[in-house]
């Protein structure tokens, strides 16, 4: 069974930080294609430097090698997965609803993926879920805030 520690941390940065993307980038006008190039490079570099910085935090807690290895390919894999999921979203929704599509999935996946973790802990889900959401929703709306300062300011 796939142990929710293996893949909290990467699939909860890569759902937040592609709602956030698209987010701030549809509010400055960005187009599709931009969207999905910011997406993959965050799918591509920003996992690589998370995953390895995750292995040196394992390995500096003294992980067993083994658990460490693991770890950190499977934060890579769901990370790179979901984002994947986002810039395919992007590709087939129209600009005008791309950012309402993806703050959908992104939150679905975040409340499952909390959902699952409230379970392991044996907590009550429901608090978790808002909480986790409401979070994510004040990064969402931060990037909205500042693509669109960005938008008006540069243009």
């Amino acid at each position: 069974m796939l142990k929710m520690s293996r893949v909290s941390y990467g699939g909860t940065a890569a759902v937040v930080t592609s709602m956030a993307l698209i987010s701030g980038l549809s509010s400055a006008d960005a187009t599709n294609a931009i969207i999905v190039s910011a997406i993959l490079i965050a799918a591509f570099a920003d996992n690589l430097t998370d995953s390895l910085s995750i292995h040196i935090f394992q390995e500096s807690e003294q992980l067993e090698q083994i658990n460490a290895f693991t770890g950190t390919i499977t934060n890579f894999i769901v990370r790179l997965f979901l984002c994947i999921s986002f810039a395919l979203l992007v590709i087939i929704t129209p600009i005008k609803d791309v950012a309402i599509v993806t703050i959908v999935w992104g939150m679905f996946i975040l409340a499952i993926i909390t959902y699952l973790i409230a379970c392991e802990r044996k907590v009550n889900p429901l608090p978790e879920v808002i909480k986790h959401l409401l979070v994510a929703s004040a990064v969402v709306l931060s990037s909205h805030v500042t693509g669109s300062w960005i938008a008006s300011t540069l243009k």
